[in-house]
């Protein structure tokens, strides 16, 4: 698909209301970003790493140095499940999300061959605080960030759903992942992806102006042990969080715009 920001930033216009110029909205769009990540330290953020307990920040996975938020394992010699989130503390339920990543140098030794180049953020996340001791993923609603090896297609900005279901055109869909129609992204390279989120009703997945992926009504289906809310319970919030999948990732920028209110 091809089609652009342009219609939400559209509809951010109209929900104004009549009279606003463009000038004054831009204004107020620009002054209501909310910068979850400060670039200096990992002040309002929660980590829960496979294994062991809430904020424990098993070697120093999770850490910001040069202004950026990195996951590193280079003090793990060898990668045993230690798969991690690191959740912004505040639910949000319609907003603009906009994140820049690169993936770079070497996946651990041990780490699961589809976690190459594997990251991504989670949407409508549980509270961090609600994840099992040896939960892998939070109940959640995944935008994949996949980096290519040099030589192959990678989509990146797919949609995967532990413990949750999406619909795309109508039709539930089961299927844990879900590719978009993104290009491929190989080496180190600075990747700006975008959201925009709405409740239930709709999530489009944006890279490069262009809307790769569109899926509707995230609900809960398959949810995890422990996760009591009923299957087929649309998700209408949630938390925000990125992952660690034993592949080193960088982001220097997340950032969101809260929409609520302003329909």
């Amino acid at each position: 698909m091809k089609t652009t920001i342009i219609s939400t930033m559209m509809l951010l216009l109209i929900s104004c209301g009549p009279g606003t110029g463009t000038r004054s909205v831009r204004q107020e769009v620009s002054e209501d970003w909310i910068q979850l990540f400060n670039g200096k330290d990992l002040t309002g953020w929660d980590i829960k790493i496979k294994g062991y307990e809430l904020n424990n920040n098993y070697k120093s996975i999770f850490r910001v140095e040069d202004g950026i938020m990195k996951v590193s394992f280079d003090s793990i010699e060898k990668f045993n499940n230690e798969f991690g989130h690191i959740f912004y503390k505040d639910p949000f339920s319609q907003y603009k999300l906009r994140i820049e990543y690169r993936f770079i140098g070497e996946q651990v030794p041990g780490g699961p061959s589809w976690a190459f180049r594997n990251s991504g953020v989670m949407l409508h996340s549980q509270p961090a605080s609600t994840m099992l001791l040896d939960q892998d993923f939070p109940v959640s609603i995944e935008a994949q960030f996949l980096g290519g090896n040099g030589t192959d297609d990678r989509t990146t900005l797919n949609v995967c759903t532990p413990g949750t279901h999406i619909e795309m055109d109508g039709k539930l869909i089961t299927q844990h992942c879900n590719n978009s129609t993104s290009l491929t992204y190989h080496g180190d390279v600075w990747v700006t992806a975008e959201f925009v989120v709405l409740g239930s009703d709709v999530i489009h997945h944006i890279i490069d102006g262009d809307t790769v992926i569109t899926y509707n009504k995230p609900q809960v289906g398959g949810a995890h042990e422990g996760y009591e809310i009923p299957e087929g319970t649309l998700i209408e919030r949630g938390y925000i969080c990125l992952q660690a999948e034993s592949h080193p990732v960088e982001f220097r920028k997340v950032e969101l715009l809260n929409l609520e209110g302003k329909n």
